[in-house]
C-alpha cells in the first residue's frame, strides 16, 4: 500500500527553541498527482519543504519515499531519491547559459565539451517528452522569468526528479506565463510525475491540484479533494475563521499631485539603462499600482523615488519640491522626515537586518528619532513597547519580539515591516511587493490598511507582481516593460489579460 505514495511523513516534528514549526505533522502525497499545500505564514510550510529537500533534519518522526523510510542529510540526498525543488528565488548563475546551468555540478568529468554534448542529447529527449522548448545556448540573464523557471524545472528532471516541489511558482509570472506553467504541470502529471504545489493563491490551487493539504500552527488541519472544496472553505480552514474584505475605496475629494516623475532616466547595475523617460504622477487619495514582469525597471523606479539610486536625467518632485534630478539625490532619512515611507521590495536585502532581533527591526530607519533615542542612547523600554504593539496589531507570530528576525517566516517579517512604516502616518507610501509570501488572512489586513490610508487622503504607489492584488487595491495601474511605462489604465478598464499583454510590451494610451 505504501508504494502508491510518492512522499509520506509520519509525526514529523521540527522545533526552533520554543517554537514548534512542525508538530507531529503527517502528510500523504499520492503518486502521479498534483498536491497543493496551503497555510498561513508561520503555519510551517517552509520548514516542511526544507525537511523534504534535506535542508533541515527533523527532530522527530519520519519521511518515507516510495514506502521506504529515508534520512536526508542534505539536498543531494533528496535529489538522489528523486525529489527536485524549484525555489521561489531561482538558483541559476545568470551569466551562464541554460545548458551550463543544467549540468553545473553534474558534469561527470573534466571534459566539459563532452559533458555538454551528452547533456544536450538527453535534454532533447526530455524536451520532446514534456513539451519544453528552451534556448539552451542563451545566457540566463537575457531570458524572461518564465523561461528561467522552465529551465529550473528541466534541470530537476535532468537530475532524475520523480517528485517536483514548486514553491510559490507563479509569484513573478505574467498571466500568460502562469498558463504555460499550468500546461507544463499537467504534462508532468500525464507522464507520471508527482508535483507538490505550494502557493498562497487559492484560485491556483483550485485550478491545478488534485488534492490539497491545509496547515495551521505546524499541523495538518485538513486534507481535501480539490473538486470537493472551495477557495472560501480553504481560506477559512487556513485562518480558523471566515475571511472577508471590509475596507472599501471611498471618494477622497480633489486630488493634489503628491509625487511626480518627468522624463526620468536612470542607469542599472550592469551599466545598461534601467529607466527610460518615466512619466508618472501619484495624487493624494489614490493608489497607483505598477505592474510588470520582474526585472523591467520596477526595482530601479522604487530606488529612484526613495533616494537609493541617482537619476541620469529628468526630475522627481515630492509635494512640488525637487527631490531628485541630475544634481540632486535626497537621502532616505530626509525623505522619511518629509513624510515618505518605504516598504522595500526585497525585505531581506533592504527592509530588515538579519542579524538583529525583531524588536530592533521594528524601529529600523527611525532609530535616530527622539521617541526612540536621546543623546545617542536608545530608549529600550519604548522600543520594546512599540514592537509589542506591532506584534499585537499585525498578529505577528510567534509573539516574541526578542527573537532574531530570521526566526520568523517571510510573511511575518513583512507584517512587521508594514506596521513599522504605516505607524508614521506618511503622506506618501511607496510599497514594493506588499504581500509577496503573505497568507490570505494577512493579505486582507494589509490591503485594508492600504485602502484606509488612501481613504485618509494619502498618496500610495504600489509595485506588485500580483495582478489580482493591483486590480483589488488600485485606482490606476501603470505597466512597465524594459524600463518604460507602456501605458496607464484606470482600474475599471483593466483586466488580467490586457495587463499581461502590456507587460509583454504591447502599448496602451494613458488612462
Amino acid at each position: 500500500m505504501d508504494q502508491q505514495f510518492a512522499i509520506e511523513t509520519r509525526a514529523l516534528s521540527k522545533h526552533f527553541g520554543d517554537v514548534r514549526a512542525n508538530d507531529a505533522l503527517s502528510l500523504i502525497i499520492p503518486k502521479g498527482t498534483v498536491h497543493g499545500i496551503v497555510g498561513e505564514n508561520g503555519a510551517g510550510k517552509s520548514t516542511l519543504l526544507k525537511m523534504l529537500f534535506g535542508f533541515y533534519r527533523p527532530d522527530g518522526g519520519e519521511i518515507r519515499v516510495d514506502g521506504t523510510t529515508i534520512q536526508f542529510h542534505n539536498p543531494m540526498d533528496a535529489m538522489a531519491k528523486g525529489i527536485g525543488m524549484v525555489h521561489q528565488h531561482f538558483m541559476l548563475v545568470e551569466p551562464f547559459t541554460i545548458l551550463e546551468n543544467i549540468i553545473l555540478g553534474a558534469e561527470g568529468g573534466a571534459d566539459l565539451n563532452a559533458a555538454k554534448a551528452k547533456a544536450r542529447e538527453e535534454l532533447r529527449e526530455l524536451e520532446e517528452k514534456f513539451g519544453f522548448d528552451l534556448p539552451f545556448d542563451e545566457p540566463v540573464e537575457r531570458l524572461s522569468v518564465g523561461v528561467r523557471q522552465r529551465a529550473e524545472i528541466l534541470k530537476a528532471l535532468y537530475r532524475g526528479a520523480d517528485t517536483l516541489i514548486l514553491d510559490e511558482p507563479t509569484a513573478v509570472l505574467t498571466p500568460q506565463e502562469t498558463e504555460q506553467l499550468f500546461g507544463l504541470v499537467r504534462q508532468l502529471k500525464a507522464q507520471g510525475k508527482t508535483v507538490l504545489f505550494v502557493t498562497h493563491k487559492l484560485n491556483e490551487i483550485m485550478a491545478i491540484t488534485d488534492d490539497v493539504t491545509v496547515m495551521r500552527a505546524g499541523k495538518v488541519v485538513a486534507v481535501r479533494k480539490t473538486n470537493e472544496t472551495s477557495a472560501a472553505e480553504l481560506a477559512e480552514l487556513m485562518v480558523g475563521a471566515k475571511v472577508s474584505r471590509e475596507a472599501a475605496r471611498q471618494e477622497t475629494g480633489e486630488r493634489k499631485v503628491r509625487l511626480s516623475l518627468a522624463g526620468v532616466h536612470a542607469g542599472g547595475d550592469r551599466g545598461r539603462a534601467a529607466l527610460k523617460n518615466i512619466m508618472l504622477e501619484v495624487c493624494d487619495g489614490e493608489v497607483l499600482g505598477v505592474a510588470g514582469v520582474a526585472g523591467n525597471g520596477q526595482t530601479e523606479l522604487l530606488e529612484v523615488i526613495t533616494g537609493l539610486r541617482p537619476v541620469t536625467s529628468g526630475v522627481v518632485r515630492y509635494d512640488g519640491v525637487v527631490i531628485a534630478d541630475e544634481k540632486t539625490v535626497t537621502d532616505p532619512i530626509s525623505l522619511r522626515r518629509m513624510g515618505v515611507a518605504h516598504v522595500a521590495e526585497d525585505r531581506l536585502k533592504t527592509g530588515v537586518v538579519e542579524s538583529m532581533s525583531a524588536r530592533e527591526n521594528a524601529i529600523l530607519g527611525y532609530q535616530r528619532e527622539p521617541e526612540f533615542s536621546s543623546l545617542g542612547l536608545l530608549k529600550l523600554k519604548e522600543i520594546a513597547r512599540r514592537a509589542a504593539g506591532y506584534f499585537e496589531s499585525q498578529d505577528v507570530r510567534p509573539r516574541n519580539p526578542s527573537l532574531p528576525i530570521v526566526a520568523f517566516s517571510g510573511g511575518n517579517q513583512q507584517k512587521l515591516v508594514i506596521a513599522r512604516e504605516i505607524a508614521r502616518a506618511p503622506q506618501l507610501m511607496v510599497i514594493g511587493q506588499p504581500t509577496r509570501g503573505v497568507d490570505i488572512g494577512a493579505v486582507t489586513k494589509i490591503h485594508d490598511q492600504i485602502t484606509e490610508l488612501r481613504n485618509a487622503g494619502k498618496a500610495i504607489l504600489v509595485i506588485s507582481a500580483d495582478l489580482d492584488e493591483l486590480l483589488a487595491i488600485s485606482d490606476r495601474i501603470a505597466v512597465m516593460c524594459e524600463g518604460e511605462i507602456v501605458g496607464t489604465l484606470n482600474v475599471e478598464e483593466a483586466d488580467e489579460q490586457t495587463l499581461g499583454l502590456m507587460m509583454a510590451g504591447e502599448k496602451r494610451k494613458a488612462g
